[in-house]
């Protein structure tokens, strides 16, 4: 029996270490990293990890094969649809001033393995991106020299024909990644005026297509006779809307650099909203004058903007173009190669990964040692792999990380504010500690109640109407409304996505799956809303909550169902790779080890075996000084 007690604690106690979280105090503006990032210097770091080789590519592509000249209307949907996910971390950004990005976020509110996951994933997220970019912008440039780069190497190297690995070493990918490493190692300076110059070249750029574009436009275009402004239909739009949404990919960027921005609380949000307003605004203009100078129709994929002005005896306007396009590819790649080294950082920083890529340079104060080792990472993969393969795990990585976030929002809205220091004798607050994450509703008996109703409890107006939701738990109900909710998003998107003959449903128990899913989803939001939430006057909160994160939560899942299988077979072996570095590393060199009283490892278990819970807690409760209250719980 008592061996049976025993294993049954060690297993809550290795449970409780999967789900322990980041304290909200940690995140203070305190740092090793230099603070001196303005609004600007965040909102071109937005515009240039958004605007790159898509607005020069993808504009043409959906518009010729998915949309037709409603390809603005997709780019619009696909911007409001980015905001969401985009309000998420602005919120998060401004309330937890650290780098890390999604993997903080997570961490401070999920629990610390479901933390490294969102970091590994966004890690792999960063290398392939960049190596992608790279390839990207050396083949433009062989392009330009009549693929003269290609046929060298191909006579000097010869052709592989080898499985993931690339027709040819792309030494020019690699020297261009290489070459941005060395710049960014220099100090966030240096990357800030880089980007600056190669963002406002990009600018100018897209305003001068603009403007030429407007000047040639025809409005035939958009006519019946060219097949008309919508040729494919609402179907097509949405389409279209779904890989448009992936354009907008990069604004994180911003929220990775908040430990290095002077005023956080404020530049985050505002550089977000205005970033990603930019960018809409650019892919829906230059949409827009595509399908106005040439029949959409006839666009060539691979380089549309170059080809129409070609078309319409502008053969100049080409180079611009090419200026432009090798401009954008160059804030992209260098967006990732600032943001890669601060998400290792982070997590090195917790003891979840080799502490060798937490040193900060004393002098230029970057993580020296993870720009200089995935930077070379990166490069061996734009010089060796076949990418085209891996693009698909840039979809996957970013949206669970979306997914994630925006499930975050939701359980730091509902946790209760914890307090700055440990409550005295004459403080109206509990004078227990409420036990540990979100999903642990242990109370202590004999805590006090407070008048006013605290997050995660159930409104006062609603009480009398709602009454069977307060006698739970305080925070039981969110957190049982916020898992069915995940479920039921689940379950609407592949009856969504998938459809009745894919599921091999029945027409009338498609439309009932339909209607329980549509039903439990909505019953949730209500269940959610009708609890108290924090409210911070000093941060920017994302208006309606729950309903805000909740509609990111599901278009992220529709999107990831969309993704090929072997999309999700790679992405399952990744995962399993980063389980065996978390448990064979991560969990043994965590830095919440040294933070967790050793005498609570034991007596926090003493509950689950005694028959009195008020008889247990008070035995274990401390006499002279309460332990300090842990803000992951969902109070």
């Amino acid at each position: 029996m008592a061996w049976g007690l025993h294993s049954a604690a060690s297993l809550a106690h290795f449970c409780q270490k999967l789900n322990r979280l980041k304290p909200l105090e940690d995140s203070s503006m305190e740092t090793s990293l230099q603070r001196c990032l303005s609004t600007l210097d965040l909102t071109l770091l937005g515009v240039g990890g958004m605007v790159g080789s898509g607005l020069y590519v993808l504009t043409g592509t959906v518009a010729k094969n998915m949309a037709g000249p409603a390809v603005l209307l997709s780019f619009g949907v696909a911007a409001v649809a980015s905001l969401l996910a985009a309000l998420c971390y602005a919120e998060f950004g401004a309330r937890v001033p650290r780098t890390g990005s999604a993997y903080l976020f997570t961490y401070v509110s999920m629990g610390e393995v479901w933390a490294f996951l969102i970091g590994w994933n966004v890690l792999l997220e960063y290398l392939i991106g960049g190596a992608a970019v790279a390839r990207a912008w050396s083949g433009y440039l062989d392009a330009i020299f009549s693929h003269g780069i290609r046929n060298f190497t191909e006579s000097q190297v010869g052709v592989w024909q080898v499985p993931f690995l690339a027709r040819y070493p792309d030494f020019l990918a690699a020297g261009i990644i290489l070459l941005a490493s060395a710049f960014v190692s220099c100090g966030v300076r240096v990357s800030s005026w880089l980007n600056h110059t190669f963002s406002a070249i990009s600018l100018m750029v897209i305003i001068f297509i603009i403007i030429l574009g407007f000047i040639l436009a025809h409005p035939h275009n958009w006519s019946a006779e060219e097949g008309g402004f919508a040729p494919f239909g609402f179907s097509g739009i949405m389409a279209g809307t779904a890989t448009c949404f992936y354009a907008f990919v990069g604004f994180d960027v911003i929220a990775a650099s908040s430990e290095e921005a002077q005023n956080p609380r404020r530049a985050v949000p505002m550089a977000i909203a205005i970033s990603l307003g930019l960018a809409a605004g650019a892919y829906i203009l230059v949409s827009t004058v595509l399908t106005l100078m040439v029949p959409w129709h006839s666009l060539d994929p691979d380089s549309a903007l170059a080809d129409a002005f070609y078309r319409r005896g502008y053969s100049w306007a080409g180079f611009i173009v090419a200026a432009g396009s090798i401009c954008a590819m160059n804030t992209v790649l260098l967006s990732n190669l600032f943001s890669l080294p601060r998400i290792v950082y982070a997590m090195a920083a917790d003891g979840l990964f080799f502490q060798v890529f937490a040193r900060v340079h004393p002098r230029t104060q970057v993580p020296v040692v993870g720009i200089l080792v995935f930077g070379v990472l990166m490069a061996l993969l734009a010089l060796l792999l076949d990418l085209e393969a891996l693009v698909q795990f840039l979809s996957i990585g970013t949206l669970l990380a979306y997914t994630f976030v925006a499930t975050s929002i939701i359980i730091l809205r509902f946790q209760k504010v914890s307090p700055h220091s440990s409550p005295g004798p004459a403080s109206p607050g509990p004078a227990a500690k409420k036990y540990d994450s979100f999903s642990d509703h242990i109370q202590l008996v004999g805590a006090v109640q407070t008048s006013i109703s605290e997050p995660g409890q159930l409104r006062p107006a609603l009480r009398p109407y709602l009454g069977f939701l307060d006698g739970c738990n305080p925070g039981a109900a969110v957190t049982w409304a916020l898992s069915i909710l995940v479920i039921s998003a689940i379950t609407l998107g592949c009856v969504l996505v998938f459809g009745d003959s894919a599921l091999h449903l029945p027409r009338w128990g498609y439309i009932l799956l339909l209607l329980i899913s549509s039903v439990v989803f909505l019953l949730c939001l209500l269940v959610l809303g009708a609890h108290q939430q924090q409210q911070q006057q000093d941060t920017f909160q994302i208006p309606l909550v729950p309903l805000t994160p909740a509609l990111s939560i599901l278009l992220n899942i529709c999107l990831m169902l969309k993704l090929s299988y072997l999309t999700w077979l790679r992405f399952s072996i990744w995962l399993l790779i980063g389980l065996a570095v978390y448990f064979g590393y991560g969990i043994w060199h965590s830095k919440a080890n040294q933070q967790e009283p050793p005498e609570l490892t034991t007596t926090r278990y003493v509950v689950f075996s005694s028959s009195s819970l008020e008889e247990t807690v008070q035995a274990v409760q401390p006499t002279s000084q309460p332990p300090a209250e842990e803000p992951g719980c969902m109070e």
